[in-house]
């Protein structure tokens, strides 16, 4: 379970980096790659707070409800993002210009940030099961 959050949180954060280099790039025309890696992007986002959820039980289950609070959050900034990345994807054309303002959301940014703390959460839980053991 934590492998599916973990996969899901890699392909929301390797779109981002490819989207970072592409809206550099300053073209008007589409890229063949970022239509593909949108797409995994979106795929991830949809479900996220459930994977999440799955994953901090999977951790440590007594801690579950101290971040059902969190988990609201989660779900509220991937639906958040997922509606950005849907419309964007909506678009015949994916120019740098738009993919520079898709970076700039405020909701992709929370997203991501939401993301860096579950896993550092997640990976805190697995050295300290390790040191147990």
């Amino acid at each position: 379970m934590a492998t599916d959050f973990l996969d899901r949180s890699d392909a929301i954060e390797e779109c981002y980096e490819f989207m970072l280099a592409y809206a550099g790039q300053g073209v008007a025309e589409e890229g063949a790659q970022v239509r593909g890696f949108i797409e995994r992007a979106a795929a991830a986002l949809d479900g996220l707070a459930q994977s999440c959820s799955d994953a901090l039980t999977q951790a440590r289950p007594e801690s579950l409800e101290q971040s059902r609070k969190f988990l609201a959050v989660i779900d509220r900034d991937a639906n958040d993002s997922l509606a950005a990345v849907e419309m964007v994807l909506a678009q015949p054309v994916i120019s740098s210009q738009l993919i520079d303002n898709l970076n700039a959301s405020i909701h992709l940014r929370a997203l991501l940030t939401d993301l860096f703390l579950v896993e550092e959460v997640l990976s805190s839980r697995n050295a300290a099961l390790t040191r147990e053991s």
